[in-house]
Parts: structure tokens; sequence; C-alpha cells
């Protein structure tokens, strides 16, 4: 049962005497932050008694006449300048909770008109490795569409990959001419992802060499005939100089970039070759994209993700003349300087659909995607989980989408900050390359098992009991933390803002992380083995929960907070609702563990009631993790 949204509809209920428009004030019933006010609380009587010219207490006090809860709260009350207070009879969260130790989907109710979603999320390109700047879109996404299936809606989850553009322009350049094919034949992906990092630095070199050119000629122009200082056009020049003289500084490069001075414009006309289907271009794109994948797909496997679609760019190429033309027929696509643009309005740059040479853009493909998505899945909503600095982009698309006439369409960009070192500057290795995913799932896995083994020796060296394991479950159980610890440390955090990676807070055994989560599940584990607890037989036998203690009554309620945390965390696309809330719960957990002996309670009846807190409490962990994508242990 969701009590924020039974308390909703109760307050909507309630207000049909007092205004026309009740659903308005749905969202001021919350829970409260301190349980002296209440366990939840209803904030509709000032906004209501301004609306009204009333008093906000007399307000209150008429709402409560009208509120039909008395059945679960103890009589609800007025406070301040007309706040409510509600407080849950103990008997009725006692109540609940044997319901919910019974309930396989732990008191969440699928949604009683369903939404189909397509999320969009991951979308690595094809030929490199995927870095850390994926990380953040994959689990966010993965997190999300499992939330949304928990909550009973239809979700497809599809991983739009780049498999189709510039850079596959200058990977055909670089493997005709600088291929090493012992390399390519030990590791293909990794020689592809080197010749585009190398015809991609010296593309960079050559453009920027022209362009310092062309703006010190109208710099120095402008200079000589005294009009007004370009600061930004002298700001420019210095960041192209620096960059150039950065380049030059290694010989061979340079050497290298000398012998192929045009490489930018190479780089584009084998993409245009590619596209326009030159058969040795399309013979050796078909070659290198299988690998590929298989590399992506182990990634996948390590991190637990999966989807339901995984569609290249490439897919939508032949779909991209007719997105065009409708544009055109439609009046929405008018000609600028030989291109293609729809003017969304004023205040955004208008979207570009075909360039002036006539390739087409990032926003086609994305359009014709719009169009397939819309009439293959018929969505509700399509959510593109997609760092910030694309913004403008999907302001752009959403817009054209709009005018094209798709209005009954949800489109949401979920959009996320950085990835930070500690320099506050984005998550770099020494030598300033992009952090593999791979390289960074290995380290925390490693680090992990370091860690355990130090916990290890630390426990024996204090008298603990510790398990003897082998080393497979050693093993089994680095994998679970590490992995469990980088996305625990990106999912924590508020997906709109950057975050620093720091190894060490999102490996600690205490505070908001993972391992921490981790550790609380593995300790109730602990406690069934040590009482040698029939879970199945705990379930199914019906125990009468008590919850005379206050920290019991605590753990009680915010367990059948569960459904609600899970709406909160769906409604705002936010999964850090989530975390904070499992370490919330930890907390509760650990002081009811610390006021109340389960195994050594007074009486058979008491210890039977707080073993169903423990197993409910276990099982919410396990559930609230798996949503998150982070698996669990039984023994740390």
């Amino acid at each position: 049962m969701n009590i924020l949204l039974f308390f909703q509809q109760k307050l909507s209920s309630a207000l049909k005497e007092l205004t026309e428009d009740p659903e308005r004030f749905r969202d001021l019933v919350r829970a409260t932050q301190d349980r002296k006010f209440g366990d939840y609380q209803i904030n509709a009587a000032m906004s209501l008694g301004k609306q009204l010219h009333r008093n906000p207490r007399d307000v209150a006090g008429e709402i409560i006449q009208h509120l039909d809860v008395f059945e679960v709260c103890i009589n609800p009350e007025v406070a301040g300048p007309g706040f409510i207070n509600l407080r849950l009879k103990p008997d009725w969260i006692a109540r609940q909770l044997e319901e919910m130790a019974g309930n396989e989907n732990l008191g969440i109710v699928p949604h009683s008109s369903p939404r189909t979603y397509v999320i969009d999320y991951s979308s690595p390109n094809v030929a490199k490795p995927m870095h850390v700047g994926h990380l953040r879109s994959t689990v966010i996404g993965d997190c999300l569409a499992s939330v949304l299936s928990a909550l009973g809606h239809n979700v497809v989850r599809d991983n739009h990959v780049g498999d189709w553009g510039t850079q596959f322009g200058m990977i055909l350049a670089g493997y005709k001419r600088f291929l090493e094919e012992t390399s390519f034949e030990k590791d293909p992906v990794e020689e592809l992802a080197r010749l585009y990092r190398l015809v991609n630095r010296m593309a960079t070199y050559s453009a920027s060499k022209r362009e310092f050119q062309e703006l010190d000629t109208r710099l120095s122009q402008s200079v000589a005939s005294s009009q007004n200082k370009d600061e930004n056009g002298f700001q420019r020049r210095e960041q192209l100089r620096q960059s150039i003289e950065a380049f030059e500084s290694d010989p061979l490069e340079l050497a290298r970039a000398k012998e192929h001075p045009d490489l930018d414009r190479v780089a584009r006309e084998e993409t245009v070759k590619l596209h326009q289907g030159d058969e040795t271009n399309r013979a050796l794109w078909r070659s290198f994209v299988p690998p590929c994948l298989t590399a992506i797909d182990r990634v996948y496997q390590r991190l637990e993700v999966t989807f339901d679609h995984v569609l290249g760019e490439s897919f939508y190429d032949g779909m991209l003349e007719n997105v065009v033309a409708e544009l055109v027929d439609r009046d929405l696509a008018q000609e600028s300087q030989g291109a293609l643009c729809v003017t969304v309005h004023d205040r955004i740059p208008p979207c570009m659909v075909r360039k002036s040479d006539g390739a087409f853009t990032y926003a086609t493909t994305d359009l014709a995607t719009i169009q397939y998505r819309i009439n293959e899945f018929s969505p509700d909503a399509v959510l593109y989980v997609v760092g910030h600095p694309q913004s403008l982009h999907f302001e752009q698309i959403f817009g054209v989408a709009h005018a094209w006439g798709y209005r009954d369409v949800e489109f949401a960009h979920v959009s996320f900050g950085s990835v930070l070192g500690d320099d506050g500057r984005p998550f770099r290795t020494r030598a300033g390359d992009t952090v593999g995913l791979t390289s960074l799932l290995d380290e925390a896995v490693q680090r992990a098992a370091d860690q355990y083994e130090l916990s290890v020796v630390s426990r024996r060296d204090r008298g603990d009991d510790v398990p003897d394991l082998s080393d497979i479950q050693r093993n089994h159980i680095a994998e679970v933390v590490g992995i469990g610890a980088i996305k625990y440390a990106d999912l924590s955090h508020n997906r709109t803002g950057d975050y620093v990676f720091n190894w060490e807070k999102m490996l600690a055994m205490e505070g908001n992380t993972a391992a921490y989560m981790q550790y609380a599940y593995a300790r109730i584990q602990s406690i069934f083995r040590r009482g040698q607890v029939d879970l199945e037989s705990l379930r199914m036998t019906g125990v009468r929960v008590q919850l005379d203690h206050e920290t019991e009554q605590t753990l009680g309620l915010e367990l059948l907070r569960f459904p609600e945390i899970l709406n909160a965390v769906a409604s705002e696309y936010r999964p850090d609702i989530l975390t904070t809330w499992l370490f919330d719960l930890s907390g509760k957990f650990t002081r009811f563990y610390s006021h109340c002996s389960v195994l050594k309670a007074e009486d058979p009846e008491l210890k039977q009631s707080r073993l169903v807190l423990c197993y409910i409490t276990g099982r919410i962990l396990r559930r609230g993790l798996e949503l998150l994508g982070i698996s669990v242990v039984d023994q740390m």
C-alpha cells in the first residue's frame, strides 16, 4: 500500500466541499521529517485559506471534518498556522507489515493506468572502448527502467549506439594509412580506437592551423584599421596557438601530420563515401562493427545491464530522406545558406536537418528515431538519459517533434552532470586520457578484494569469528562489492550535478555507500543463520507483529514507505531519492537492532515479531539495491 497516495486521495475527497479543483492540492501531503509532528502532514490549509479569504486554521479544521482517515490515524491535529498532523495507529502499521511480509511485491501495487516508456540510455560509440563518460547514462537509465517496470509500467530499453557517425570517417582514413596489422589481429577494438585517436588529433591540428591563420589575418587587419578590439577573437587565437604548440612538441606526430596535411578533409570524404554506399568502405564498416559490439556487450554483462533493443544510427539511415521531405512538405524546414533548418522558436538556434553539402545531421537521425519509436512502440513518454551538454540539441529536436505533430508524447531529457577528479576537472588518467570503463571496473574489484582481506585480518585480530570462504566466494564478493561501489557512488548523487570520483569514500563500510548497504543486508542474513530461522515458514505462518518499542514503530513505518519512495523516483527521474532512503532505512534498522534483542527476545511471540521486521528489512534492502542494479551477498 502506498500510504502517501492513500492520504492524497483522501485529501482530494475532503476538499471537494471547499474547492472546485481539489487535485491541485494533492502534493501538499508529505511525510514529516520529525515524528513529534506526526508521521505525515497536510499543508493545504494555508494556500486554500488564502484563496477562500479565510483563517487557515479554520480551513484546516473543516478539512479534518471531511477527512476519512480515522481507521488508520489517531485523531488528526491542527498545528501552527494550519498544518494538519497525521499520526498512524501502531496497530494499523503492524497489520500492514503482516501483509507486507507475505506479499511478493512488498506492498507495491501496479499502476492503475500504466504508461509505455521508451528509455534511451548508454549509447556508446562503436569502435571506441566504453569509458567513464558512459557510466552515468548506463546506470541511471538502467535504474529508471527497473523502477518504472516495478511500478507496473511498460518499459522499452533502447540502446541507440553510434555506429554511423563521423568517427567512422576518421577510422577509415586511419585504417587505410596507419594500420598496424599485428595489433589489429590481436585486438581489433583497441587498434580501431588507436586509429581514431590518432586521426582525430591530426585532423584537429590541421583544422586548428587553418582557423588560426584565418583568425590571425582578420585580427591583424582589424588592428591595422583601428577597429574595435575583438577580445573573444584574441582569446580564441591564443587557445588555438597553445593547442598547435602542444601538438607540434611531439616530433613524430608533427612529421606524420606534415605528410597528411588535409586529414580532416579526407576523413569527411571517407564518411560521405561510407554513407553513399562505397563498397570498400561499407565492407570495412561491416567488419568493424561485430567485434566492437561484442566488446561493449562484455562490459554490459559485467554491469548486469540489458536492453530490449540495440539499434545503431545506421538502422535509421534509409529513413532520413523521408524525414526531411515530410518537414519540407509541411513548411517546417526552410532553406538557409544552402542548408535546411527548422526554426523551433526565437530563443534557440534553428535545428539543421540537412547540411549545405546534402549530408544529414545527428538531429535528422534523432527525428527519424522518434518517428520509428512512436510508430513501433506507441509510447506515452520517451526519456533520453544523456549528459547536460546536449540540452540545446534535445530542446531543438523536441521542439521539431512537437511541430511535426507528436504533441501527445512526453519527451524528456534526463540530464546529468560530469564525473570529476580530485582536481575538479573531468576524471582522467594521469596521462590525461579518458578513463576506460573496463579498467575502472577492474580497479574497483581489485580494491574491494584488497579491502576485504584487510578486514578479515583486522576482525581475526579482534577475536571475531570470521568464516573461511573459498577463493571463488571471495572473488564473487569482490566483484559484487566493487561493481556495486561504482554504481552506487554515481546513483547516490543528484544526477543534475557533477560529482567527484573518490575510491576511499565509495568503498567505505560506513556512510551512504553500497558496501554499507550490502553489509547491512548480510548482517540481517547472519541473524537468520545464527537463529537457524526458516524464512519460508516465517513468511507463511502469519506472525503477529508487535510494535511496542519506539524504534520498532519507527522502523515499521519506514518499511511501509517503500512504494511511495519508488513513486518519487519515477516522478522525478532521480535514483538518489532511493539511495538516500535506503541509507536512512539502514540507520533506523541499526537503532532498532541496538535497542531490541531479536534472537534473545523476552518471549517467543516477540522474537517472531522482530524476526519479521528483520525479514522485511532484508527483502527491501535487497529489492532496493536490485532496482539500483546492485547485487548483494549473504556473507561479507
